[in-house]
């Protein structure tokens, strides 16, 4: 077996820090910041260390030494909420995925272990799988220390020890725990003081003792973990399950009233969904975010306070995706026409509506596929900003008059592009036939003709030929003759013919063979008969 230990020395710290909406900053990074537990500091960061900040002072001595240091409270809690997307990232390397057990009552984990023996092939080895994880973890934002060994828990205590040391087999597991120190154990740490003053400061040092003398003075529990970390003993572990639906939580450190703050919560809640999904191989086609608002401070306020407890945003895509950056463009677009009632103190995301499927080829060059993709994404974005129903596109219609042969309606992002066949509603007559061809086109609808139509404008005409801006067109092709409308007053009997202006332009022209509305005072038609219709671009 050969176990990969992920230890997070910095995970407490990190998790308080994606609570900070106002790190959306980029000055924010460098801000001191400690966390307390019973007024005491627990952690800091290098910018606290730096001004003197270290863990055991008191919360006043922290406040006098640096004046704008953040401080928060320590949160196993939210430590557990912040380590599952590392263990949901790797299971999509392996499915032997646990957390390590944390090594004090009532603190949260913060080493996630895998088990890849079966994984090196298919990813080339061990050094590649240890890229490709640093690249699934870098998103999350946290510093990661990795260790290999052959138990799970040698990789667990080798993953705390500076530089962690990558080992192949049992041997090599057990020469580079002989020289880690005895504090990395659970009982080691509460009995310190104790091995130091006999001596005791490496775990080989441990192993030429008496075993009953050690299981009497600091108890089975060493014992027991040693036996583990060598090998002597068995060592199951259960591995994690993923949870049939996503739902995340950030508690905010601050109040939030501005886009830009719960942006920035709402993408450290898109990384956890993202190492969610990535875990399965599935994409989401829906997800939720829930932003909790303050509540009025005295009950006669809150009675009469209509505010709602949370604000709700509902994302659908189109195209099943796992990009964050996408995911967030259509988060931002979303949240610029929302109205905050009050301000926000709470971030929920929700997911359960996803599509499994096999994740899509690298393209060398652009394909049609990728090119849908790239539409498919536009459309959304538009939706998102200006409202489903704003988005529209040109269908065609079975309608033999070009100014009706075609309809707006709604964008529809996932079939636009997709170049399948649908049927095309007509718009008939009594009696009329309707040939079809292609893709339910009408047949007769396959002859060139220009996107764009205008309304009518008459041509002057001399010699029998039509005008354009003073000078003769050349007829390319024609006619081709539109007869219909006798059905809803709008009869129409056109012979339309492709002519190139002076200027080599093609434009798109039509004679009208009804009769034209003549002059009363002369009995004479009042036109040539010619029309301009459309451009070709």
């Amino acid at each position: 077996m050969l176990w990969i230990a992920l230890h997070l020395p910095t995970l407490s710290l990190e998790s308080f820090a994606a609570t900070l909406a106002s790190s959306a900053d980029p000055a924010a990074a460098e801000r001191p910041i400690a966390l307390l537990e019973a007024h005491r500091i627990v952690s800091a960061n290098a910018a606290a260390q730096a001004q003197g900040v270290k863990p055991g002072l008191k919360r006043a001595t922290a406040l006098a030494l640096a004046p704008k240091i953040v401080l928060g409270q320590a949160d196993a809690t939210r430590d557990a909420a912040a380590l599952w997307p590392v263990a949901h990232a790797v299971l999509a390397f392996t499915p032997s995925v646990s957390l390590q057990p944390a090594a004090e009552t009532g603190a949260s984990s913060d080493t996630v272990l895998l088990e890849v023996r079966a994984s090196l092939r298919y990813f080339g080895g061990l050094e590649r799988l240890l890229r490709c994880m640093a690249a699934a973890l870098r998103p999350l934002g946290h510093a990661v220390r990795v260790a290999s060994a052959a138990t799970a828990q040698g990789a667990a205590l080798l993953a705390r020890v500076e530089p962690p040391p990558q080992c192949l087999d049992l041997a090599a597991t057990r020469h580079a725990l002989e020289g880690a120190p005895v504090w990395l154990l659970g009982p080691g740490r509460e009995h310190w003081e104790a091995l130091q003053g006999m001596g005791l400061r490496q775990l080989g040092d441990l192993l030429g003792l008496p075993r009953a003398g050690l299981a009497r003075r600091f108890g089975e529990a060493m014992l027991a973990e040693i036996d583990a970390a060598f090998g002597q003993r068995p060592d199951p572990r259960e591995p994690i399950v993923l949870p049939p639906a996503f739902e995340s939580r950030l508690e905010l450190f601050a109040r939030v009233d501005t886009t830009e703050q719960v942006l920035h919560g709402a993408a450290v809640l898109l990384e956890r969904l993202i190492a969610w999904l990535s875990a399965q191989h599935a994409f989401v086609r829906r997800f939720r975010l829930l932003m909790h608002h303050e509540a009025r401070g005295s009950s006669a306020a809150r009675e009469g306070d209509r505010t709602p407890q949370a604000t709700a945003l509902e994302i659908a895509l189109a195209e099943p995706s796992r990009d964050s950056a996408h995911l967030l463009v259509l988060l931002r677009e979303r949240l610029a026409r929302v109205q905050l009632p009050a301000p926000t103190l709470e971030l929920c995301l929700q997911a359960e509506d996803i599509s499994k499927r096999a994740p899509p080829n690298a393209e060398l060059f652009a394909t049609t596929g990728s090119e849908h993709e790239g539409l498919t994404r536009l459309i959304e974005r538009l939706q998102a900003r200006l409202g489903a129903g704003q988005v529209q596109r040109l269908v065609r219609v079975q309608e033999h008059r070009p100014e009706r042969a075609s309809e707006t309606r709604a964008a529809d992002a996932a079939g636009f592009g997709q170049g399948k066949s649908k049927p095309i509603e007509a718009k008939r007559g009594p009696g009329m036939a309707v040939a079809t061809g292609e893709a339910g086109v009408d047949a007769g609808m396959m002859a060139p003709r220009p996107v764009w139509l205008q309304l009518p404008e008459p041509l002057a005409e001399q010699g029998s030929r039509p005008l354009f801006e003073g000078r003769p067109l050349q007829l390319l092709s024609g006619p081709e003759r539109i007869e219909a409308g006798w059905w809803d007053s709008a009869l129409a009997g056109r012979d339309y013919f492709i002519a190139e202006a002076a200027d080599g332009a093609l434009i798109w022209i039509y004679r009208e063979r009804l009769p034209l509305a003549r002059d009363a005072s002369e009995g004479v038609a009042s036109g040539s008969g010619w029309f301009l219709h459309g451009r070709f671009g």
